[in-house]
This record gives structure tokens, C-alpha cells and sequence, in this order.
């Protein structure tokens, strides 16, 4: 009988040692990360979205949570603040890594800036010769929309401050003093845009991918101390990340339907959205030295640094996964 209660005994703890393994366990075995991202609603961003709903992000062992923020900076904010492990932030906001801001970027995420577009109300400005000495907003001063915006003007032969930029944060509050004809234009995220486009309220006078090929509109960025501690979860965020791309250029109507769902936007957006960004996406998430010397040049004429400096002190490539 002693014999019987001890294997009894044996086959319970092994049962137990079973259900430990169960999803409970596995659960509280994912890496928690947390992602800053500059806005909601954003395409460029839903990557983020599609990895979660798709079980991408979890699949590589990563319980990842997603924040937004208004504005690009205030994400290099964040990350200071240790409220943020990974971001996704602008080629030129970079330059907050020489300010001290404790990040490093870790892949090239999207190519020419199709996300940013410059929208007006439908009787607005016709051509962009006539935003000379017009308000436009953008989401906040050192952003890529206020240089975006700066390097427009200077385009026309106008200097750097033939568009006055006012910065008004989020894509809802620039939206809100375009109509009530606060400001001339806005340079926001191209759903915001699309948005008036399908009001009738105003239209796409400039399509910022158009105007500049070669560059890295988006980079994401790990907090160094995070990178360090944890090199595996962001070598594994960044192996889903990529995942969630090819899934993405894979499955158009999946993607539409998590945008619609997630952003809560229309499919008129969701659809514009994807037909007009899917090909920004960088797949490899490799550095393009010539997209970063355009990087570099932006710091100075943002008059965030007095000379550009050595980028390749600023970025690695020692996470992206394997070809």
C-alpha cells in the first residue's frame, strides 16, 4: 500500500510539474516590453497593432505593451523617463541621442516619408508657392514635421521660415484649427489628410514621399540600458517586428481589417492607408548610408547640432536578425 501511495504521490507531482508548463507559466514567461509610439491612428505605426492581433509579437516570447504619445518628442521624453523600452521615432530625432537622451537605433523601419503629407482646406492654397508667409502646423518643435516643414520652405527659395510652423501637438488639434481657420495648412500623418479628403473638407496639396526618395523617415530606437540588460528581447522584437512586415505585404485584407479595428478609422482610411504606405516599409531594417548623410544634414539645418556628426556612433545593427 505504502508502494501504491508513493507512486500516486509521483504521478500528482508530475501532473504538477505538468500544469507549470501550461499557459499560465508560459504567459508569465514572456519578456515584457513597452513601445512608445508618436501617435495613434498612424499606419506607419500599426505594425505594432498587427504583431499583438496576430499573435506575431507573443509567438517570439514578448508580452508587448503599446503607448502613444503626441509627438515624436515627447517619446524621446518618455524614454528618458525609463518609460519606454523600445520607440519608434524620426530619422532626424536622432540627433536627441547626442543630447543625452540614453537610446541607441537599432534598424531602419520605413524608407521616404509617404506617412507625412501637407493638407489644406478645399478652398485652401492651390499650389505650395502660396504658403509663403502662411501658418502651418506641424506636431511639435524638433519633430520631423517641423522639419519636414522648414525644408519645404527652403525648397521654395524661401529660407527656413517662409511657412510660419506652429506647433499644435496631436493630428485631432491641427485638424480642429484648420477648419475653424486658425492656420493655413497642417503637416501631419497622411490619415489625417486622407480624413478631409473623405469629408470633402479639403484635400493633399503635398505628398512629402514625393519630394524626398531618399531617406529614413522612421528608425526604432531601444533604450541603451534595456538593450544592454536585454539583448535577447531585442533581438527577438525585432525578428517579429520584421515577421509582422512580410505578414502585412502578405495579407491586405487582414491588415485593413486590424487598422480599421485598432486605429478606429474607416476603410476608406484603412484602404488609402495601406495602398499608399505598404511600400515604405523597410524589410531588412539595414542603415542606407546615403539616406543617413540626409539624416545627418538635418540636425544642422534644424539647428539641433552646429555640424553633423559621426551617425554611425548613433545606431547598430548588432540585433537585426539573420538573412
Amino acid at each position: 500500500m505504502s508502494h501504491i501511495r508513493v507512486s500516486i504521490g509521483l504521478i500528482l507531482l508530475a501532473l504538477i510539474a505538468i500544469g507549470a508548463g501550461g499557459p499560465a507559466a508560459q504567459a508569465q514567461a514572456l519578456t515584457k516590453v513597452r513601445i512608445g509610439k508618436p501617435q495613434t491612428a498612424t499606419f506607419p505605426f500599426v505594425p505594432v497593432d498587427v504583431g499583438i492581433a496576430t499573435g506575431i509579437f507573443k509567438k517570439h516570447g514578448l508580452d508587448l505593451e503599446s503607448i502613444d504619445f503626441a509627438g515624436g518628442p515627447r517619446v524621446q521624453q518618455a524614454i528618458t523617463a525609463n518609460a519606454v523600452d523600445i520607440a519608434i521615432g524620426s530619422g532626424p530625432e536622432m540627433a536627441f541621442t547626442l543630447k543625452g537622451v540614453p537610446e541607441i537605433a537599432i534598424a531602419a523601419m520605413a524608407d521616404a516619408p509617404y506617412a507625412i503629407v501637407l493638407a489644406v482646406l478645399k478652398d485652401g492654397p492651390k499650389s505650395v508657392s502660396e504658403l509663403k508667409g502662411k501658418t502651418v502646423s506641424i506636431s511639435s518643435a524638433g519633430s520631423l514635421t517641423d522639419w519636414l516643414g522648414q525644408n519645404l520652405s527652403r525648397q521654395q527659395g524661401w529660407g527656413i521660415d517662409g511657412i510660419k510652423l506652429a506647433p499644435l501637438g496631436s493630428t485631432a488639434a491641427q485638424t480642429a484649427a484648420l477648419k475653424t481657420h486658425q492656420i493655413d495648412g497642417m503637416i501631419v500623418e497622411a490619415n489625417g489628410g486622407y480624413r478631409l479628403e473623405e469629408d470633402g473638407s479639403g484635400r493633399v496639396l503635398v505628398q512629402f514621399g514625393d519630394m524626398m526618395k531618399t531617406f529614413h523617415v522612421y528608425l526604432l530606437y531601444a533604450r541603451r540600458a534595456f538593450a544592454e540588460q536585454n539583448s535577447d528581447g531585442v533581438r527577438a522584437f525585432l525578428a517579429a517586428w520584421f515577421e509582422t512586415i512580410a505578414y502585412m505585404n502578405d495579407h491586405r485584407n487582414e491588415t485593413i481589417d486590424i487598422m480599421r479595428r485598432t486605429a478606429d478609422v474607416s476603410p476608406f482610411i484603412a484602404t488609402r492607408d495601406y495602398d499608399a504606405m505598404i511600400g515604405m516599409f523597410n524589410r531588412t531594417g539595414h542603415f542606407n548610408p546615403e539616406a543617413l548623410k540626409v539624416v545627418s544634414r538635418s540636425f544642422v539645418e534644424m539647428g539641433m547640432l552646429p555640424s553633423e556628426p559621426d551617425v554611425s556612433t548613433l545606431i547598430t545593427e548588432k540585433y537585426l536578425p539573420s538573412p
